[in-house]
């Protein structure tokens, strides 16, 4: 039975300095651990859940702790898995060769005055969506339960919230963290190595082609929580892209040099925008499959929102209390002056001053009306199928196309031939301060719903959601300009593509806006991606059509194309290695409390190697050395491959074991 007051009750301890401060600690390490893992891996973690179970561990160390004070710590923190998905578009600016950095300040306008512009959007939707809806709202409700466990505010709870609230769930999250982290340590010693892999010719015709397991706990983890079909897609992407692409680009485009170097040539220069093709349709057709479920649950939301408003009084119950539409309205016109300004000042510092008015004018509109509308359709996507599945990438990909073809009819015509990638970088900009509105609102309504289920006070949250963001826009700029240096990101003028960041989002979406405004992608290699990608779609629209739990999203298949084997392959592995604990998980008595220390296992398992991953970005930054860890030399390397793959399997192996048993003792 749940303990939870109802609606108007006496207010508890809720929003307070020491839960901002942990949210905020939280929402630091987050933020860093999303930026690193979403450029390497082209995803990123929902950290409700972890952020709730860390949140409640400390708290209970602490006098008069509340749910509610939960709540908001969790809400804070959820700015990581959100506000860091701006990753998707602005390292774009570097790609195209724009910048060179991330200016902070610039960066930091970006992400602020976008996400808090997210915030605002959002509230008057909350009732509508939120109140007034039935929307499942599948990981806000889950944050919920989480919380009236873990704060002993429910009498009976299933398995699975007794896990995730208890000491049981802290500890795989912790136990997760500290073994990635020391196993990515040792990786960066050299004695591990940091992957398993081989490249060779097909044939005497000069085809090419291999595979790279990297030993990962993060992508390992990223495996287990997408789940089986997601990795069993990506698979079939990597094959698509190495079984077939790449052998059929280096026998059509032959290169003299090492093999490895022939096959990531090939896959660099025309797999890519072959699996880009692919994932801009299989993006849009996700976001065309929405299109009717979002305005019929919009308009019949609303509808019952007027018919409740006009059967009640003035006064709103505590948990009904939103920040004030005069003030929202008063914050949405306050954000639109600095984005007018990095608006003006973009134009002006890229040669494209003779139309700073139009710009800026333009843009402030253009920022005004289409987050709105992102936000609401983002909104109901979150609600309707949770905001980790939510196809944020296809988001930016309209954004992006309709921004480049503005550009194209508005100011192209009036300016020099040369001024092309001024255009572009203007399109990518305007683009990231949209998908920053978006990939908060993504977010927003979900916290919302479980602060609805919590007795949570609405404007409150909204607050947290506004500190959260601020907090993540100061990490996230040093965070990519560190990661920048230390690496790079695949496709931009002078870095390594071995060593690179892929960042296939940004990728894609800087290719796209190069294409509509510089005319300079080969457009056959995305038509003959866009057509494998409208295969794909048909194939799982046949499975679900046979009603089996078979399917093969066609995102997945994309980024399976468009990211290296290094990513997918281990990615691959966990999504086998977490089907199959799970399936020895439903012979068991405790069930779903053994999947659900799985899944924190694996959240653990992310943060920490990502985390650490940061830090030793920062060590590359400044020692100065590509590998300032290493204890042993080339020599040592083919002992490394063994030694770190049998160490990964064995570790790998314990865990599992570890995990397994404690799910059926708690």
């Amino acid at each position: 039975m749940n303990a939870v007051p109802g609606p108007g009750a006496t207010p508890r301890a809720e929003l307070t300095l020491r839960g901002l401060i942990i949210g905020i600690v939280i929402t630091l390490l987050f933020t860093a651990a999303n930026v690193f893992f979403g450029l390497k891996a082209g995803l990123t973690f929902a950290t409700s859940i972890p952020a709730a179970v860390i949140s409640m561990a400390i708290l209970r160390a602490m006098k008069n702790s509340t749910i509610q004070e939960n709540n908001i710590v969790q809400t804070v923190a959820s700015a990581a898995g959100t506000l860091s998905s701006i990753i998707f578009v602005l390292p774009g600016l570097i790609m195209v060769g724009w910048w060179t950095g991330f200016p902070f300040w610039v960066s930091f306008g970006i992400c602020a005055s976008g996400g808090i512009l997210g915030v605002m959007y959002t509230i008057p939707l909350r009732r509508a969506l939120v109140t007034d809806s039935d929307l499942p709202y599948p990981e806000g409700v889950a944050c919920a339960e989480v919380l009236k466990v873990g704060s002993g505010e429910v009498v009976e709870a299933s398995d699975s919230a007794s896990v995730e609230g208890g000491t049981s769930g802290l500890m795989a999250v912790v136990v997760g963290s500290v073994v990635a982290a020391v196993f990515y340590i040792v990786v960066q010693t050299q004695i591990f190595a940091s992957d398993v892999a081989k490249y060779f010719r097909i044939g005497d015709r000069g085809s090419a082609s291999g595979y790279d397991f990297s030993l990962s706990f993060a992508l390992f983890a990223v495996g287990h929580l997408v789940g089986l079909w997601v990795g069993v897609a990506m698979l079939v992407g990597a094959v698509i892209g190495w079984g077939w692409a790449v052998p059929h680009y280096t026998l059509l485009h032959p290169a003299a040099g090492d093999v490895a170097d022939v096959a990531q040539g090939a896959w660099n220069h025309y797999v890519r925008f072959v699996g880009a093709g692919t994932i801009g349709v299989a993006a849009i057709w996700t976001l065309a499959k929405l299109v009717k479920p979002v305005f019929t649950g919009l308009s019949s939301a609303m509808a019952a929102s007027r018919v409740r408003k006009a059967g009640k009084g003035h006064t709103l119950p505590r948990t009904e209390q939103d920040i004030p539409i005069g003030i929202v309205g008063l914050i949405v016109l306050i954000c639109m002056l600095p984005i007018a300004w990095l608006l003006g000042n973009f134009s002006v510092v890229s040669g494209l001053g003779s139309h700073t008015t139009l710009l800026v004018i333009g843009g402030v509109l253009f920022v005004l009306i289409l987050s709105f509308l992102v936000s609401t359709v983002c909104g109901y996507m979150a609600g309707l199928i949770g905001s980790s599945n939510s196809p944020l990438s296809g988001i930016g990909i309209l954004v992006v196309i309709i921004a480049a073809l503005l550009l194209v009819l508005g100011v192209k015509s009036d300016l020099p031939a040369d001024s092309g990638k001024a255009l572009v970088a203007f399109a990518l900009f305007i683009t990231s301060v949209v998908f920053a509105v978006a990939a908060i609102a993504n977010n927003n309504l979900q916290d919302l719903k479980t602060g609805q289920l919590v007795d949570a006070t609405p404007w409150k949250q909204q607050a947290a959601l506004v500190i959260g963001v601020i907090a993540g826009a100061i990490v996230i700029p040093p965070v990519l300009d560190l990661l920048n240096h230390a690496y790079g990101f695949l496709g931009a003028p002078g870095v390594d593509p071995a060593h690179a960041l892929p960042a296939p989002q940004a990728g894609l979406i800087s290719a796209l806006a190069q294409g509509v405004i510089q005319h300079n992608i080969d457009w056959n290699l995305i038509i003959v991606g866009a057509l494998i990608g409208a295969g794909i779609i048909i194939l799982d629209e046949v499975l679900g059509l046979a009603k089996t739990s078979m399917r093969l999203p066609p995102l997945a298949v994309g980024l399976g194309i468009y990211l290296p084997t290094s990513t997918t392959l281990m990615i691959v592995v966990g999504a086998i290695v977490g089907w199959y604990y799970d399936k020895r998980a439903d012979r068991t008595p405790k069930a779903e409390a053994t999947k659900q220390l799985g899944v924190l296992l694996a959240s653990g398992m992310i943060v920490g190697e990502s985390i650490i991953g940061v830090l030793v970005a920062a060590i590359v930054v400044f020692s100065g050395k590509a590998t300032p860890l290493a204890l042993v030399g080339d020599s040592f390397q083919n002992a490394s491959i063994w030694i770190g793959g049998v160490a990964f399997a064995a570790v790998i192996f314990a865990m599992y074991r570890w995990i397994s048993r404690m799910g059926q003792k708690s």
